[in-house]
């Protein structure tokens, strides 16, 4: 392997190809990933312009609790992805479920922002051990060298999340009040997601490939090495581009004359566009190189947001655009899940994984609140979205420039070597 663009390919024929894959495992992460994401994260941008009229908290504040919770879920998420490297992913992830559950009943009973705050801080936790990261290390490790088609399926189910339960929420909220529709949503995440992580993840967990002292050195040049910090840069700027997306959408829709049914189905649509996208990625990333995939993805969300910015309607086409922007957003949620294994391998991926994903976890925590308060300053949502595209388009030419020079491949060509069975 002469440069970091070129894709791993996985452990060599042996024993990780013949072994026995959990058959429940897939399955119930499906489940558990399109509950979790859309009851603990796209239920929020549904009922927060509802919450904030109901109790007069302002809409940046509001906002300001659930970008805590992403700050805590970024925190935590790398302690998480040692955790699991370790002992593998069904404590964590039965826990992430039940603080999840609570999280939702103290932001449903919140008698002030104390409290609203309290919830959304555990809702972090819940994040951090119930979110794709622990999912994808789940995977990663029993699927590998195969895990590119669990992820992928896996995300092409938990892209729905939006398409389920934000239109379900909107309906919730139209006949219950926002307190009572996160109520009902915790009674159904407590259904589905606690006994789905206890009784299926209890496979056993195999045996990470063993590695020579020098692995831990080897780790830290990866990580200090300048392909690594700038890629995570571009990450990092993408992410907070479209998670920013994601929660103003709703308002931007409002803003333009929309109702919030409305403004929930297109917000959902995206959340089908996901799924198409995500059919499509296999087929990309045999075609494309890791560094040209990465910064072609994020110049089309680049793209797709600006247009945003653009169209007013009529509805239709903003239904097309929703869902090509979702198309994208599935496709680059495939791109982090696998921008470790196409570079550096299989070896320590949940802390290679969480080290990438943290910063970007803590700029799409940043980015509800920071959109929230930008919004007025620039003229309205239309003129945020502006920014937000030419954010993506950076992050696009921070990606072009990350192609690694020989310190890199260095890297990677220890990794290999010191990986037993040519694990990768």
């Amino acid at each position: 392997m002469t440069s970091l663009d070129t894709p791993a390919s996985g452990a060599a024929a042996g024993s990780d190809d013949d072994r026995p894959r959990p058959r429940a495992v897939l399955p119930a992460l499906c489940l558990t990933q399109i509950t979790s994401w859309g009851i603990v994260y796209y239920a929020f941008p549904v009922l927060n312009p509802r919450i904030t009229q109901d109790t007069g908290w302002p809409a940046e504040v509001t906002t300001a609790a659930f970008s805590l919770a992403l700050v805590v879920s970024a925190l935590a998420g790398i302690r998480v992805g040692r955790i699991i490297d370790h002992r593998g992913p069904r404590i964590v992830m039965t826990a992430g479920s039940v603080l999840g559950v609570t999280s939702l009943l103290l932001v449903a009973t919140a008698p002030s922002l104390a409290f609203f705050f309290l919830g959304w801080g555990l809702a972090g936790l819940a994040m951090a051990t119930t979110f794709y990261q622990p999912a994808f290390a789940a995977l990663t490790r029993w699927w590998a060298p195969h895990h590119v088609r669990a992820l992928t399926v896996v995300t092409l189910v938990g892209g729905l999340a939006s398409t389920v339960f934000a239109p379900l929420t909107a309906l919730l909220a139209d006949h219950l009040s926002w307190r009572t529709t996160y109520l009902v949503l915790a009674a159904t995440l407590a259904a589905l997601t606690v006994p789905a992580h206890a009784f299926a993840l209890r496979a056993p967990w195999p045996a990470a490939p063993l590695a020579r002292e020098s692995v831990p050195t080897t780790l830290r040049r990866v990580v200090r090495s300048r392909p690594f910090r700038l890629l995570v840069c571009a990450v990092t700027v993408s992410g907070f581009a479209m998670y920013a997306v994601v929660i103003a959408l709703v308002p931007l829709l409002l803003e333009g004359g929309y109702t919030t049914a409305e403004a929930a189905w297109l917000l959902g649509l995206g959340g089908a566009g996901q799924t198409v996208g995500r059919t499509l990625y296999a087929a990309l990333a045999r075609r494309t190189t890791p560094t040209a995939r990465t910064a072609v993805l994020m110049a089309l969300g680049g793209l797709t947001t600006a247009a945003f910015a653009l169209v007013p309607g009529p509805y239709a086409l903003l239904i097309a655009l929703s869902i090509s922007a979702g198309m994208v957003r599935g496709n680059l949620t495939l791109l982090q899940a696998t921008a470790v294994t196409d570079r550096w391998g299989t070896t320590h991926y949940g802390r290679l994984s969480a080290l990438l994903g943290a910063p970007a976890t803590i700029a799409a925590a940043l980015a509800p609140w920071v959109g929230a308060a930008l919004a007025p300053t620039l003229g309205g949502y239309a003129g945020l979205f502006g920014v937000l595209a030419a954010a993506s388009i950076g992050a696009a030419c921070l990606a072009t420039a990350s192609r690694p020079p020989s310190v890199g491949a260095d890297a990677v060509r220890t990794l290999q070597a010191e990986s037993p069975n040519g694990d990768r």
